[in-house]
């Protein structure tokens, strides 16, 4: 059985989900509460609300400081990436390895976990899949040559963004269309 809570932070509303062996999702923050709950339930739609266990208390601590802009280390969370084929968890181990106010890429990825270049695009369906998006984080990878990138939690791009500039990152957005420079 799986159980959920929803709060606020300085971002929005969040949700996160645990079960026996650890966390299995978290939701990035939306402008209400209601609607981070349908999007949880989504996924999850057998959980329900519960109280939150000392560990999941403590990272819902540490999610309301990130988005406080305060520096903050999700690494010690026990995750329950059950469901996962092999591969991605490796990937998320990995990502799980760049820390605060560092950046990777896909292909960067990739060799970590002895793949070639090919199998950036499968890191990247990999990060696009995250169970627990900000714990294992997939908004600190990007396209290569340092190029944003995608990102499917609510916001798109615009909410990468604006967790990277939390960490003291920027990145232009990519224009739709470049000029020649002469």
């Amino acid at each position: 059985m799986h159980h959920y809570a929803i709060f606020e932070t300085d971002a929005g509303f969040c949700g996160i989900a645990w079960g026996e062996s650890g966390i299995v999702r978290f939701q990035l923050p939306t402008t209400d509460a209601a609607g981070t709950e349908r999007l949880l339930q989504r996924r999850l739609p057998d959980a329900v609300p519960g109280t939150p266990p000392p560990p999941v208390a403590e990272t819902i601590a540490a999610a309301k400081a990130y988005f406080a802009g305060r520096e903050t280390d999700f690494s010690a969370c026990v995750l329950d990436l059950g469901g996962r084929d092999a591969f991605a968890r490796e990937i998320y181990a990995a990502a799980r390895c760049v820390g605060w106010g560092h950046t990777t890429t896909y292909g960067t990825l990739a060799r970590e976990v002895g793949a070639g270049p090919e199998a950036a695009r499968d890191v990247g369906r990999a990060m696009a899949e995250n169970p627990v998006p900000l714990i294992i984080p997939c908004h600190r990878v990007l396209a290569a040559g340092g190029r944003l990138g995608g990102f499917s939690a609510p916001g798109g791009t615009t909410a990468k963004l604006r967790m990277l500039a939390l960490e003291g990152i920027d990145l232009a957005p990519e224009p739709a269309q470049r000029s020649f420079a002469f």
